[in-house]
């Protein structure tokens, strides 16, 4: 079964005098302010596009990954990742790293890389994302 999930932006202003908030509408978790500041300089308590690309792709990835883990008899007894979206004002987006550290019982370090990379390719984030480099760190922790 399809599932479509809705944000939505409200913008008052010109792109670098504005500023606006977004909506988690489907889960209804939070309203958050967005501003021009907050994408190309520093946060200040306010997200960016970015940053929601961010929390999206480690969320996606992380599932993919343990998915393909238990599918392969090795299921993981915790995974943290960590998505760094680059952008750069005037070119976009110019990079994602994906960071995951996992704790997998029974699994040798280059099936953990293995299993990472595949997770990676296939994640339906980082499929949406293919116009952009993706890279990935994994590391296997005791």
């Amino acid at each position: 079964m399809a599932t479509t999930r809705t944000a939505t932006t409200q913008w008052k202003g010109t792109l670098f005098e504005g500023s606006g908030t977004v909506s988690l509408d489907s889960s209804g978790v939070g309203t958050f302010d967005v501003s021009w500041p907050s994408r190309a300089e520093q946060a200040n308590g306010k997200t960016s596009p970015e940053e929601l690309i961010a929390a999206a792709h480690s969320s996606c990835f992380s599932m993919a990954l343990s998915n393909g883990l238990a599918k392969a008899g090795t299921p993981p007894q915790s995974l943290e990742t960590r998505a760094d979206v680059t952008f750069q004002p005037g070119e976009g987006i110019t990079g994602i790293v994906i960071s995951v550290r996992g704790q997998v019982p029974g699994i040798s370090a280059e099936d953990f890389q293995q299993a990472a990379e595949t997770a990676k390719a296939n994640c339906p984030v980082s499929q949406a994302l293919t116009g952009t480099t993706i890279s990935l760190n994994a590391e296997l922790v005791g």
